[in-house]
């Protein structure tokens, strides 16, 4: 461990361990180099800089000049400019007519000879490279064909670890490229080649978007029109015949009904552009860890929140921040922050035991390429962990590092254990002094830095990414903005210490379950093109734990499978809170760059930390220096500390244009859309292992109030300036992001048209009326006909996607168990809080759970949110009960009318069946409240439908009576 700092008018404490080292910046090369592929840009034959461009003269080297021009878009990256054929290159299609000298011909085709490994580069590295790269990427046989143009065609013919050996081979060639002589290199022509196709390789694109196929999105697309053509003539007839026997009825349905198909239009013509995406890890490596020279991967500062490790258990933290020092990248350029919102004393002692734990997982990790590298998911799968695991220590190994790993959680369970009671005068560290944060609201930023230098190396003698615990200061009458605060707050310490350009937030049960995770991203982030415009790189959330069934959707994969697929085909998905690695700068509320020239930004601190309109920090001269010194330890601590503490924001616009945005509990949703209103992109990112797992509430009622969060969060920022509505109209958020945002905060309000449409079929049960007149038969093929649009829509959409039938029924059903409970309650609490002031929360009641999987999916926790959905079960079991009396006492002419009645009924009991499960329980343990509740609002029902007399005969006539024997 480091030195553990506090804020001021506290004193230091420190234990025996590394220090933090200032960041290190590499010095700025006096060599130009190219912006694609990052080697030197080279010379011409006179010894002039070569230039590709002749308009913006962007910096590109020859190679990747000559590849453009025969294989790609042969114009200029930077503006799009055609290419001009330089002397010495091969004409291609649309080249203009020129007058080189007669020689140049010869270079039309270009057969490897020894006079062509005398051009272009006069320094000698660059002259390799260009013999290697010049005769066979861009060289043509006297039959015409091309040598290796493109080596995406060679990568096919071998399999996956074919392909990895063949990587390995060439970097082991790197390393000895020095030391061959000439009569070597001639023995080995055939390595040479393959050294030529592996440069190739790595000036291919690092990713490429994969298009759904037309023959699975055009049927889509066109039933999409002819749905909308449909509804619209739909709600023509609608509104053209009332039904004036129940026009109340008749008018809120419709009403009802046109929300819906408004509704409908924001959420499906998003989809409009599905694309997928795929990375090429191998290009990644081939680009960027060149053997012999200094790796050139992007540092990345890893994320963690959590508030109170009594809710969120600490193996889980420790299981997530293990996850993140064991990933499959360069020690050096990582560094996992820990907030602690709650100020826990368990969770920083709990921190320690992980950072020692770590030191014998990594390297376990490491040598034996596992999968996941969390330990706790690690040992619990059920496949063969033999499986492609032959080394023969391996077995012995990974039986002690399991034995290890349950002392680990003992060690954990034991501080639990003691946290659950607070001693009277307060918890005391181990060197006796008091624990700062004995007062979660009234206590000093505190910073313990553990790992990551000489002092804390792992059992082989490795070096440790670094880790830092972090809890901000806290104080009465300020307003601390939760969770983006927290987020806030670790941008501005990680910028001070480590300043990485990119950031990975998770939450504290979001454990990376694919190593390679970061490597994924940064085959867009480092992109050469595409980099500069992203603001994050967006992956899907993925979850342990769920039943198969899942009865409550909580993977949410219609939305993840379908709809973020959607949005990365316009600007890109939306930030959902977790398994994001963000660019620094667009955190800083800078706009994309649109040309070579500094993009804008609001103060002149790129790329340090942005500090003068951020928060009014001096910058720390100790940063600029490479050492690590104690003394520069010491000061970036202080200034870190400073950063943390309370009255930091005040008058800087952090939370409003900078960082995470403040005035939502959804903060995630409002700070995508700021980037994206910017002029920013994002990218959806889906590798075949999932990149992230989370846990998720299985059970009902934490479900719901997860529901309930999100959608209070929405009707704030709908309610807010910065609603979708009316804001961000300057040209740079496009029309179909604009509707996908606005979706996302209106919906809470369709729990309305939703609860009054779920009333509908027992309100006509009971009364006997309908909200539909006799049916034409013009009437009834729009009723077929969109009957069928809908069905066809969710059938292709299935298609295309990939998603299962049963995952779209359990959305479709959680779709109105949590719009007319959850969703309604956030409308009104929403409505409360943003127009009254008035703050309410929704308690729930915790019971204990069976110890068994899946055992908290029958736990029931009583709440208010399960009102409505319990009435409207009730309201339609009676009403259904109801018609049919009604219908078997009135005789067969009144069973047309009762089958759409009764069709509208189950439709709303079909949709909350998963509800009905969820409250009745394991085995049909129903709690007492519930009984209670349900038999008086049964017996309210039952009353009304006395009172309507369902038994006595309709027809009206004379009233015939008993006239005695004198008639």
């Amino acid at each position: 461990m480091a030195s553990f700092t506090i804020g001021p008018h506290h004193r230091h404490f420190s234990h025996d361990s590394d220090e933090v080292r200032p960041p290190t910046r590499q010095s700025a090369s006096s060599k130009v180099l190219c912006r694609v592929c990052s080697d030197e840009i080279g010379y011409k034959e006179d010894g002039g800089l070569f230039v590709a461009c002749h308009v913006c003269a962007f910096p590109v080297c020859r190679p990747c000049y000559e590849y453009e021009r025969s294989e790609g878009t042969q114009c200029c990256p930077q503006c799009n400019t055609r290419y001009k054929r330089h002397k010495g290159s091969p004409r291609v299609v649309g080249d203009e007519e020129d007058n080189f000298d007669a020689d140049d011909f010869d270079d039309e085709f270009q057969i490897k000879t020894g006079h062509d490994h005398e051009e272009i580069n006069h320094t000698e590295d660059k002259d390799k490279k260009e013999q290697q790269w010049h005769p066979n990427a861009q060289a043509f046989s006297s039959a015409g064909s091309v040598i290796g143009k493109d080596f995406e065609g060679e990568k096919e013919s071998y399999s996956n670890a074919e392909w990895e050996e063949r990587v390995e081979k060439w970097k082991a060639r790197q390393e000895k490229k020095g030391l061959l002589n000439k009569e070597e290199g001639k023995d080995n022509q055939a390595e040479e080649e393959d050294d030529d196709y592996l440069l190739a390789e790595a000036r291919q694109p690092l990713w490429r978007k994969v298009p759904i196929s037309s023959s699975l999105i055009n049927p889509y697309r066109i039933v999409i029109v002819m749905r909308l053509i449909i509804l619209a003539f739909f709600l023509r007839f609608r509104i053209m015949t009332p039904a004036h026997d129940a026009f109340a009825l008749w008018l809120t349905s419709v009403i009802c009904e046109i929300w819906f198909a408004l509704s409908w239009i924001l959420d499906q013509f998003p989809k409009w552009f599905p694309i997928t995406r795929e990375t090429y890890l191998d290009r990644l490596s081939i680009r960027f860890e060149r053997e012999g020279e200094p790796n050139k991967l992007s540092p990345v500062d890893v994320f963690v929140s959590t508030v109170d490790p009594l809710k969120e258990p600490p193996i889980i933290t420790a299981n997530t921040v293990l996850s993140i020092l064991s990933v499959d990248y360069p020690v050096d350029k990582v560094c996992c922050y820990v907030s602690d919102d709650g100020a826990s004393m368990l969770l920083f002692d709990t921190l320690s035991e992980t950072s020692e734990f770590a030191r014998r997982w990594v390297p376990f990790c490491k040598k034996y390429n596992i999968e996941p590298r969390a330990p706790e998911y690690y040992f619990s799968q059920k496949i063969d962990y033999l499986k492609d695991k032959v080394h023969p220590m391996f077995v012995k190994e990974r039986r002690a590092m399991k034995r290890e790993y349950e002392e680990f959680k003992v060690k954990i369970n034991a501080l639990v254990a003691k946290a659950q009671k607070k001693p009277e005068e307060g918890w005391v560290m181990q060197d006796g002094t008091p624990w700062p944060g004995n007062n979660t609201r009234d206590h000093p930023g505190m910073i313990q830095v553990y790992l990551g230098s000489a002092g804390a190396l792992d059992v082989e003698g490795k070096e440790l990414p670094r880790l830092v615990y972090i809890s901000r200061e806290k104080r009465p009458g300020y307003q601390h903005h939760k969770k983006a605060g927290a987020m806030n707050a670790l941008v501005r310490v990680s910028a001070v210490l480590t300043n990485a350009p990119f950031m990975l937030n998770l939450d504290c049960d979001h454990y990376i379950n694919n190593s390679k995770a970061i490597r994924e991203a940064m085959c867009f982030l480092m992109d050469p093109q595409l980099g500069k415009k992203l603001c994050y790189v967006q992956f899907p959330q993925r979850f342990d734990g769920i039943d198969r069934h899942d009865r409550y959707a909580n993977r949410n994969i219609v939305f993840f499978d379908i709809n973020m697929k959607g949005l990365d085909g316009i600007q890109g998905p939306v930030y959902v809170g977790t398994g994001t690695v963000f660019n620094r700068q667009a955190l800083y509320g800078y706009d994309p760059p649109v040309s070579e020239k500094r993009p804008k930004m609001t103060c002149d601190c790129w790329p340090s930390w942005c500090c003068c309109c951020c928060g009014g920090s001096r910058k720390s001269k100790s940063k600029k220096k490479s050492g690590g010194g104690g003394t520069n330890s010491q000061n970036l601590i202080k200034e870190a500390i400073h950063v943390i503490s309370c009255g930091y924001e005040e008058k800087t616009e952090w939370g409003k244009e900078i960082g995470w945005i403040y005035g939502s509990v959804t903060e995630d949703i409002l700070t995508g859309f700021k980037m994206h209103c910017r002029g920013w992109k994002s990218v959806y990112c889906m590798p075949k292992r999932p990149a992230f797992k989370g846990s998720a509430p299985i059970n009902l009622s934490d479900r719901l109030h997860q529901v309930l969060r999100w959608a209070l969060g929405s009707v704030e920022i709908c309610l807010s300036r910065h609603c979708p509505l009316w804001y961000g109209y300057g040209g740079k958020l496009k029309w179909l992001e604009r509707m996908a945002y606005t979706n996302t905060i209106v919906y809470p309000f369709t729990s309305i048209p939703l609860l009054a449409y779920c009333i509908l079929p027992a309100v006509c049960l009971l009364t006997g009326k309908f909200i539909i007149p006799t049916l034409t038969n013009l009437a009834s093929v729009w009723f077929m006909a969109l009957f069928i649009s809908i069905i066809l829509t969710g059938v292709l959409e299935l298609r295309w996607s990939g998603v299962s039938i049963e995952d779209w029924w359990r959305n479709e059903q959680f779709w109105v168990i949590g719009g007319v409970s959850a969703h309604l309650f956030a409308v009104f609490q929403g409505l409360l809080k943003v127009l009254g002031g008035v703050d309410t929360n929704f308690t729930v009641t915790a019971k204990a759970a069976d110890d068994t999987e899946f055992g908290e999916l029958y736990l029931f926790k009583w709440t208010t949110l399960l009102i409505p959905p319990t009435t409207l079960i009730i309201l339609n079991m009676v009403g259904v009960v109801a018609g049919v009396s009604d219908a078997i006492n009135n005789g067969y002419g009144t069973w047309g009318p009762l089958f759409g009645k009764l069709f509208f009924a189950f439709w709303v009991i079909v949709h909350l069946y998963p509800f009905l499960k969820g409250l009745m329980g394991k085995q049909n343990r129903t709690p007492t409240i519930v009984v209670l509740w349900s038999i008086l609002l049964a017996s309210i029902f039952s009353l009304i439908w006395v009172r309507i007399d369902p038994f006595l005969p309709k027809q009206t006539g004379p009233i015939l009576k008993q006239c005695g024997v004198d008639c």
